[in-house]
């Protein structure tokens, strides 16, 4: 694992200031250029060298339903994409990026479209009159038509849920998000809270008034934990599932603030093992999902379907329940 001295070195900031950022200290006043850097170094430390191949010709855009400022609040994405950068590198195809403006993709010459995130059925549609080949990563629009490499996240609830009652806890905490389509044209269904509610219904240990939901943020992970603490006091859930890592760091800090022991009073499992999740306090228990290879994967699919091949392809990418210090 790369060490803050190494990031702080190939980024080119102090020491104190990888630390900061890594944590989401509030306090510190950096740009988001740097905020930026260092992220990405973060990132790139933790892949793996891959050796080049030979060159291709292909020339493929790529889509952030997310805006650059929104891509520093979320590594998921950022994750993703840099997988799909350096794959693209790796096999010499010309890549263009566009953050959340399918409109600036009409004006480029690109033979596919790999679209990060999640897209409504009229951006879909827009997207298709673009370029004849689309891959779409942690979406699945029109399955029969199009590819896409997504994550089973309704397996990841159940993992993480699974683990908990083997551990002996019989309150459990949800901390979520919910999110709507860029064109706002509906809300997006949220899996994991879907699940949460599903698995300990049928286990006979769903408190609803043990759920929080606010955004996929660091901000928010903090708010409801503080919210949780006051409303639950001595009652507080024994174990939370964060429906993200960010909500999991917010999380982490506000508990530390009231001075609730971890994982000794609350054990507390997010999701995705951003980069950042080894350097909190303590080490963030999660769930990988190995975005590198999403986005590795997205490059090889569209440059099948570039190809030549007809027939969709739908592309689970496996997950894996990391212990670290935060959980038990």
């Amino acid at each position: 694992m790369a060490t803050i001295k190494d990031i702080a070195e190939k980024a080119g900031v102090s020491i104190a200031t990888v630390s900061r950022v890594l944590n989401y200290d509030s306090t510190l006043s950096v740009g988001d250029e740097t905020k930026k850097k260092i992220f990405e170094v973060a990132e790139a430390l933790s892949y793996k060298k891959r050796p080049s191949k030979k060159a291709n010709s292909a020339r493929v855009g790529i889509l952030l339903w997310y805006t650059e400022k929104e891509e520093l609040n979320d590594l998921y994405y950022m994750s993703i994409r840099l997988g799909i950068e350096q794959r693209c590198e790796q096999h010499g195809v010309q890549v263009v990026n566009f953050y959340n403006s399918i409109e600036s993709m009409k004006q480029e010459d690109i033979q596919g479209i790999i679209a990060v995130g999640k897209f409504s059925n009229g951006q879909v549609e827009e997207l298709s009159k673009i370029a004849e080949h689309l891959v779409f990563v942690d979406s699945n629009p029109e399955e029969d038509k199009f590819d896409a490499i997504v994550i089973d996240f309704e397996k990841v609830t159940r993992t993480v849920l699974k683990h908990f009652i083997e551990q002996g806890h019989s309150k459990i905490g949800y901390l979520g998000g919910r999110e709507e389509f860029k064109d706002h044209s509906a809300e997006i269904e949220e899996i994991r809270e879907k699940t949460f509610k599903s698995y300990l219904l049928e286990a006979k240990r769903l408190d609803e008034s043990n759920m929080w939901i606010g955004t996929f943020s660091v901000e928010d992970g903090y708010r409801m934990m503080k919210q949780a603490i006051e409303e639950k006091g001595d009652s507080l859930p024994t174990a939370f599932f964060a429906a993200n890592d960010l909500i999991a760091i917010g999380a982490l800090r506000a508990l530390n603030e009231e001075e609730v022991k971890v994982p000794e009073r609350v054990s507390l499992i997010g999701v995705n093992d951003i980069s950042v999740s080894k350097y909190v306090f303590p080490a963030l228990s999660t769930v990988k999902v190995h975005t590198e290879v999403m986005g590795e994967t997205a490059v090889d699919t569209i440059l099948e379907r570039i190809a030549g091949r007809q027939v969709a392809k739908k592309i689970f990418i496996n997950t894996k329940l990391v212990i670290r210090r935060s959980s038990n």
